[in-house]
C-alpha cells in the first residue's frame, strides 16, 4: 500500500516503538495522529519530527483505557483528514512483579494492565473499524511481545495480557475481513530510553546479556520494531491474522541447531 497521504493513528507514539513507527510512516508521506497519554512534550517532539520527515502530524492526548478517548482519537483523524487508513495499537503498560511472587501481584495489577494492553487495543479497533469498513479498506497492527508467546517478561500479568492480545488478533482478523487486515508484531528485548531509565548504570550490561541470549546476537531497537509494524500495516495485502515475532531468534531457545 502506498502510504502517501494515508491517515494512520499510532497510540503510545510519544517515545520508543510508537515514535519510531510514526516517523517512519511520515517519511513515506503519511498523515499521522501521534497519540500520547502523559508524555506531551515527547509527543510534540515526535509530531515535529514527522513533519520534518515529510508527512503531516498532530499530537493528540488520549488514554486508550477510556472508550471515550478512543472514539475521540478516531474522530480527530477524520475531522483533520477525512479518513482513517491505518491503526497501530502500540500503547502498553506493565507492572514489575517477580514471576514467583504471587502475593505481590494483585487483581488491580491485572485489571490495569489488561485495561490498556487488551481492552484499549479492542476499543481503538472498534473506534476505527466503521470508517475503514465504509472506505472498503483498512489495516491494523497490534504491538504485542515475545512475553505473550513464551510466558516471560516483567510480570505474569503482562505476559498474560500479551497472550490475550495475540489471540484477539486472530479473532479480529476473522471478524473484520475482508475489508480490514489485522496483524501483530511481537518484539523481544528492545533497547531505548525506557530501559535505560529503569536500569541506570546497569543498562549496557543488560543490553549485552539480552543480545548474547539470542541466536542473532543482537538486541532489537525501536526502529527494528517500527519497520516490522509498518511493513505489516502497509505491505502484503494477502496477510492477516499473523503474529510476527521479531526477537533475534530468542523464541527458538538454546543454541542454533546448526553450528557455524
Amino acid at each position: 500500500m502506498d502510504i502517501q497521504d494515508q491517515v494512520v493513528i499510532v497510540t503510545g507514539a510519544g517515545t520508543g516503538v510508537g515514535a519510531a513507527a510514526a516517523k517512519r510512516l511520515a517519511g513515506g508521506g503519511a498523515r499521522v495522529i501521534v497519540n500520547y497519554s502523559r508524555s506531551r512534550d515527547d509527543a510534540e517532539e515526535t509530531a515535529a519530527a514527522c513533519r520534518e520527515a515529510g508527512g503531516e502530524a498532530a499530537a493528540v492526548q488520549g488514554d486508550v483505557a477510556s472508550e471515550e478517548d478512543c472514539r475521540r482519537l478516531a474522530e480527530e483523524a477524520v475531522s483533520r483528514w477525512g479518513r482513517i487508513d491505518g491503526l497501530i495499537n502500540n500503547a502498553g503498560t506493565t507492572v514489575f512483579r517477580g514471576g514467583d511472587d504471587f502475593d505481590a501481584l494483585t487483581a488491580e495489577d491485572f485489571q490495569h494492565v489488561y485495561a490498556v494492553n487488551v481492552v484499549g487495543a479492542f476499543q481503538m479497533t472498534r473506534a476505527v473499524a466503521p470508517r475503514m469498513k465504509e472506505q472498503g479498506r483498512g489495516s491494523i497492527v497490534n504491538t504485542s511481545s515475545i512475553a505473550g508467546v513464551m510466558g516471560i517478561g516483567s510480570s505474569i500479568a503482562y505476559a498474560a495480557s500479551k497472550g490475550a492480545l495475540n489471540t484477539m488478533t486472530l479473532s479480529l482478523a476473522r471478524a473484520l475481513a475482508p475489508e480490514i487486515r489485522v496483524n501483530t508484531v511481537a518484539p523481544g528485548f528492545i533497547t531505548g530510553r525506557w530501559w535505560r531509565e529503569k536500569m541506570g548504570d546497569g543498562y549496557d550490561a543488560m543490553v549485552a546479556n539480552a543480545a548474547a541470549g539470542t541466536p542473532l546476537k543482537r538486541a532489537g531497537t525501536p526502529e527494528d520494531m517500527a519497520a516490522a509494524a509498518v511493513w505489516l500495516l502497509t505491505g502484503d495485502v494477502n496477510i492477516t491474522g499473523e503474529i510476527l515475532i521479531s526477537d533475534a531468534g530468542l523464541h527458538l531457545g538454546g543454541a542454533p541447531l546448526i553450528a557455524r
